[in-house]
């Protein structure tokens, strides 16, 4: 199994951020239900303001190459363009466990 977890620094006012991190939460756990790779997703949306980064997803499938299906997979890059204009920064870390 391998876990790919990424987090996101967006940009805009808190409130702004916030928003379109709502928007990417809510598209992203639908995903698990239109691709078959997926067997899970957890988005996290940050509280902390003494912090920088905004959310983190974590998703779980069964190899490596099944994060380039998820990756490549229509309804993930149309909740990946929900970020479009709002990223700042993104970092990932996919393992094997």
């Amino acid at each position: 199994m391998v876990k790919h977890i990424v987090t996101f620094k967006l940009n805009g006012t808190q409130e702004e951020r916030r928003q379109v991190a709502e928007s990417f939460k809510a598209a992203l756990m639908a995903l698990p239900e239109k691709i078959e790779v997926l067997h899970s997703m957890e988005v996290g949306i940050n509280e902390n303001p003494a912090e920088d980064w905004d959310v983190v997803l974590t998703a779980i499938v069964n190899t490596m190459d099944d994060v380039a299906v998820y990756a490549k997979h229509p309804a993930h890059v149309a909740a990946a363009s929900l970020l479009a204009g709002h990223k700042e920064s993104r970092a990932c870390v996919d393992y094997e466990f």
